[in-house]
């Protein structure tokens, strides 16, 4: 339950805006740019503070990004770790999964994969109450609709 004080300091939203942006690669051209100008956003702002949010990723990773615009202009955001059928692409070795998951194997991961792939995911802020056990469920439900076969140990 939210106290009186809380409710009387909320700023008012203007808006949510989710982007997926490489990591390191915020710049106010497209599609930052016209996302976060329409609500008269720092731009600059923006873009310094997820470059610097997110150097620690490779480049060309595409991260999560929630933007909540208020209406004094202000903004917070938060960012998401990419997304699970990204990391199961890239530890795959594959561009995209099977065009008939169920009957065509892309290719076969192990379990030790899925851990890792659920270590890094248990930092999302929606999954970091989550038991490391229903992660790795949930990410090997992903990898059997993209037609990747999970294995104990590869032959």
């Amino acid at each position: 339950m939210a106290t009186l004080k809380e409710i009387l300091t909320r700023r008012p939203v203007a808006a949510t805006i989710r982007l997926t942006v490489p990591a390191g690669g915020a710049r106010p051209a497209p599609p930052v740019g016209p996302a976060l100008g329409q609500y008269r956003l720092n731009l600059m702002a923006f873009c310094k503070d997820f470059n610097a949010w997110t150097q620690k990723y490779k480049p060309d990773t595409p991260m999560a990004v929630t933007i909540t615009a208020f209406k004094d202009n202000t903004f917070e955001f938060t960012v998401k770790s990419p997304s699970v059928t990204w990391y199961l692409k890239k530890a795959a070795g594959i561009e995209s999964g099977s065009s008939r998951p169920g009957h065509v194997v892309a290719s076969t991961l192990t379990v030790k994969h899925i851990y890792d792939i659920a270590k890094v995911k248990q930092s999302d802020p929606y999954c970091q109450y989550m038991p490391l056990e229903s992660i790795c469920k949930s990410i090997i439900g992903t990898a059997n609709s993209m037609g990747i076969k999970v294995v104990k140990e590869l032959d």
